[in-house]
């Protein structure tokens, strides 16, 4: 495997695309504990291997998903109103990770262009964004039903349409992700990718050229400086 380059030696990006569940909000746990729930209402339980899958998709293919392993028929339609409500009152509650409101407004005092490429709803979004205003800081996002987005997560069509609003070329873009999903998707779509690994969040690891493991979002804060600090 061809290691990625460190920091220091690797070129400032040109734009910074960022996933938001489980990268800049702390809402994974209470997406998780909402699928878990709903599965209840229907006498399933989901493994934790199975609500890792679930991580960085967009909702209606993770209800499919949780839909075939339910032992009794449900439809995604009737599985989704059990779990709507669970999940709005829960994620309201969901706090910035650690460090992401500082990188946010460090990549704006750069003029450094910024996607959010998320796989929830415009309504969705606009919930969980509505106590943390720093997130308006990214005026550029591709939601999970945009209306040019023709597959999500792990596809890489997301951060491919991304790059295409910016018109940087995905090779000159950094991605921040926390799931594989997310990180297969960037990497698919060309983008250098920085994984966000941390004692909370111990998802499936894998190798890329193009991949690094960061265990804070300060810790990605830094190498951004430096990569700015080392082009500059």
């Amino acid at each position: 495997m061809v290691k990625m380059p460190k920091a220091g030696s690797l070129s400032a990006p040109k734009a910074c695309l960022f996933d938001l569940d489980g990268l800049l909000l702390d809402t994974e746990p209470l997406q998780a504990e909402a699928w878990q729930a709903a599965a209840q209402c229907f006498n399933g339980s989901l493994t934790r291997r199975q609500l890792q899958q679930l991580k960085g998709r967009r909702r209606d293919d993770n209800a499919d998903l949780v839909c075939s392993w339910l032992q009794q028929p449900v439809t995604a339609k009737e599985l989704l109103s059990a779990r709507q409500p669970i999940a709005k009152r829960l994620v309201a509650t969901a706090l910035a990770m650690p460090g992401a409101e500082n990188l946010i407004r460090f990549c704006s005092t750069q003029r450094l262009p910024m996607v959010l490429v998320t796989s929830s709803d415009e309504v969705s979004f606009q919930h969980k964004a509505s106590g943390h205003p720093w997130l308006n800081l990214i005026e550029t996002r591709v939601l999970g039903d945009d209306s040019e987005l023709r597959t999500g997560k792990p596809a890489p069509d997301p951060f491919l349409l991304a790059c295409e609003k910016l018109r940087v070329p995905s090779d000159e873009c950094w991605a921040f992700e926390d799931s594989r999903a997310g990180c297969q998707s960037a990497l698919e779509a060309g983008c250098w990718v920085w994984h966000l690994v941390t004692e909370a969040n111990q998802p499936d690891l894998f190798q890329h050229s193009r991949l690094a493991t960061i265990s804070s979002l300060s810790e990605g804060e830094e190498y951004l400086r430096q990569s700015l600090n080392t082009s500059g």
